[in-house]
């Protein structure tokens, strides 16, 4: 039997630490619009989304995140892999919420919030983009953040919170709100990464609670052996990495390099392709 990729704890919850991203399987390429649809066009359906996350399974990787009312697919593949493997997957639900200061809005936070529960999340981190607008870097405060925590809470989920601000991580952590884990960019090129890669290293390092670093591969601009490299070896124990991948050859490529990144190893993968593979290019010596 293959053995389970290595875990941690995440508000008293059992999570791999790798996460199922999933920016490939949703059209978030991050690269250009052709990119996106291509993604789109292939999973347009849940079976070739579900292959993927079986893929996972094979190593008990059962966690996974992404924005689960934005794409329908994503809860369909969740069912039909748990069904062909008979085991359970933890979803990671982000959230778009309404931020505004008004009962109208709270409510309808509330709702959607409440969704992700129906929908079966375990933990709920609204979207970056709603978090960020409750940053007030003047007083170091995140206002109003403990109402959409409670919130969470109240619908029987553990609450976390998704950043591309570093800041997020850091007055979360200052003030003591109530959350368990954290989103934080972190990669090698510093794609999309708004300080320093030494800089958001600390935050992640200073944190409080495990984070759950994304984007390793920097949208596809660093290859996975390189990404997986520098994320597993320059976190902490207790964190984790959220990849996204386009089928499932890609998942077990993946799941072999950073095998191998934890246990200081080479991967045992396939080299790519090339009209002429010379000696330097396979890595062989002749004997």
């Amino acid at each position: 039997m293959d053995k389970s990729f290595p875990r941690t704890t995440v508000g008293g919850v059992s999570l791999p630490r790798m996460i199922i991203g999933c920016n490939w399987i949703s059209g978030f390429s991050h690269r250009s619009a052709a990119g996106d649809t291509m993604i789109r066009s292939h999973h347009h359906q849940p079976d070739s989304v579900s292959r993927i996350f079986e893929t996972f399974l094979e190593r008990d990787i059962n966690a996974v995140l992404g924005l689960f009312n934005t794409d329908p697919n994503l809860i369909k593949a969740v069912e039909l892999a748990q069904e062909r493997t008979g085991k359970e997957m933890i979803i990671i639900d982000e959230p778009i919420i309404n931020m505004d200061n008004t009962p109208a809005a709270r409510a309808e936070a509330k709702a959607e919030i409440e969704k992700c529960a129906k929908r079966g999340a375990k933990f709920c981190l609204p979207l970056h983009s709603c978090v960020e607008q409750l940053v007030n870097k003047n007083t170091g405060t995140m206002d109003r953040l403990p109402d959409y925590l409670y919130m969470i809470r109240e619908a029987g989920m553990v609450p976390g919170l998704s950043a591309h601000m570093p800041e997020v991580v850091q007055y979360a952590d200052d003030n003591e709100y109530d959350v368990e884990t954290y989103i934080q960019i972190y990669n090698c090129a510093g794609f999309l990464m708004q300080v320093e890669i030494e800089s958001v290293a600390k935050v992640i390092h200073n944190a409080k609670k495990p984070v759950i670093t994304i984007k390793p591969f920097a949208a596809g601009r660093v290859t996975p052996f390189v990404g997986l490299n520098f994320s597993f070896n320059t976190i902490r124990e207790q964190d984790m990495v959220c990849l996204g991948c386009f089928n499932a050859d890609e998942a077990a490529e993946d799941i072999e390099i950073a095998e191998a990144a934890l246990e200081r190893r080479l991967p045992r993968i396939s080299a790519r392709n090339s009209p002429l593979q010379t000696d330097v290019i396979s890595g062989e010596t002749k004997a």
